[in-house]
């Protein structure tokens, strides 16, 4: 099994917000800025990487009938040491991130990645699959930080792009309706550009 090949799903083939469509809520909640949404993205990964290593490093020795409460302890310590580490170094984004912070212990992504491979590989497999899906998540979320904050403030990183843009800003893409919108039409120009794709593929191939 590829390190490689384990690291590039997360980021396209099983992009954990894109294909999977886990971990919605916090998506939708933290992505109206490219700083916060950067933020959440390098703390789930964080989570993702080191929960990973730690449940496959223990997946001989985690009795089935108390796994999920295991899984539980260890993701819930790294979110922890996430918080502790951004009030002590980034106060305002932990600020910023307010109660999604910590409701990284119980995000969908890291859970299915602790029950559904973590739990049956090997570690350092398992680190590549967390960072893979952390890279992917992290992406997801930039991307449409950067198209909500762009359209609905005309900044991006809270900085101003150009003078004038304010009364061409649409502001529901900086609230929950546009959050909603983007996913859709994101999930929308994806989904055609897969049609796309496999027509180009079957076309290539040609009649068998």
């Amino acid at each position: 099994m590829s390190w490689l090949s384990e690291f590039a799903k997360g980021v396209w083939r099983e992009n954990p917000v894109f294909v999977l469509l886990l971990g919605l809520c916090p998506t939708l909640a933290v992505t109206t800025g490219i700083g916060d949404a950067f933020g959440m993205g390098v703390a789930v990964t964080f989570v993702l990487v080191c929960s990973n290593l730690i449940i496959s490093l223990g997946r001989n020795y985690i009795p089935p009938g108390v796994r999920i409460s295991c899984y539980i302890v260890i993701i819930t310590t790294f979110v922890t040491v996430v918080r502790l580490a951004m009030a002590a170094y980034t106060p305002a984004l932990k600020e910023s991130l307010g109660i999604f912070l910590p409701l990284i212990a119980v995000n969908c992504i890291i859970f299915a990645r602790a029950e559904a491979f973590a739990s049956r590989s090997g570690p350092w497999v398992s680190v590549a699959d967390g960072l893979g899906m952390g890279v992917g998540a992290t992406l997801a979320l930039c991307v449409m930080a950067a198209i909500r904050e762009i359209l609905g403030t005309g900044s991006f990183a809270g900085i101003p792009l150009a003078e004038g843009l304010e009364p061409y800003t649409q502001k529901i893409f900086i609230i929950a309706p546009g959050g909603f919108l983007t996913i859709a039409l994101l999930l929308a120009f994806l989904a055609w550009v897969g049609r796309v794709r496999k027509a180009a593929n079957r076309r290539c191939a040609g009649p068998k």
